[in-house]
């Protein structure tokens, strides 16, 4: 059963999954996404920074457990690919990492939302330059609407529908010391 979002002391931060729902929303799409392999030794997970990189991290720890063996990770820093760098600014580009050639591998893109899609496409453009995968699928934790381009998640933990005004907050113990899901109001 749903329950209802709790609002945080700041009334700007609405928490939209609490740690035990991001845990089983973790175990969820692990478990989606060995579904729609045929040899997990194949996967590699790619996170897109920044959080992206750290949910694929979660989740090789998660797909380890279910298949028994490590799943390969990396990460894919698509910043020099898109193609609104004058309108979303620029972070400092994080050093892309392939454990592992990536030909004929089965790869899942992880970022931890998914908005315009033009950061997936960025990354798509990106991923040409490493070679050619058989398969490449998307997994984002957060849908929250406002796609400019046809770029659809394969796997989603939740779909949050926001205004262009809002935003969404993926925290990780690991780097922010909290687990949650949280939609930050404007104003």
């Amino acid at each position: 059963m749903n329950t209802p979002p709790a609002a945080s002391s700041d009334q700007r931060r609405l928490e939209i999954l609490s740690a035990d729902d991001l845990a089983r929303t973790v175990r969820r799409l692990a478990s989606q996404v060995l579904e729609g392999v045929i040899d997990s030794r194949q996967l590699l997970l790619l996170g897109i920074p920044t959080r992206g990189v750290a949910l694929a991290r979660v989740l090789a720890e998660q797909l380890q457990e279910l298949c028994g063996h490590p799943i390969d990770q990396g990460s894919l820093d698509p910043t020099f690919h898109r193609d609104d760098l004058e309108r979303v600014g620029t972070r400092l580009v994080e050093a892309t990492h392939l454990p592992s050639d990536i030909e004929g591998r089965q790869l899942v893109l992880v970022d931890d939302v998914i908005f315009t899609g033009r950061t997936v496409r960025a990354a798509l453009d990106a991923l040409h330059t490493w070679g050619r995968p058989d398969l490449v699928r998307l997994l984002v934790m957060v849908d929250r609407g406002h796609r400019e381009l046809p770029i659809q998640p394969d796997f989603c933990g939740r779909l949050v529908p926001t205004n262009r005004q809002e935003s969404i907050q993926l925290c990780l113990r690991q780097t922010d010391g909290e687990d949650g899901v949280f939609l930050i109001r404007a104003g």
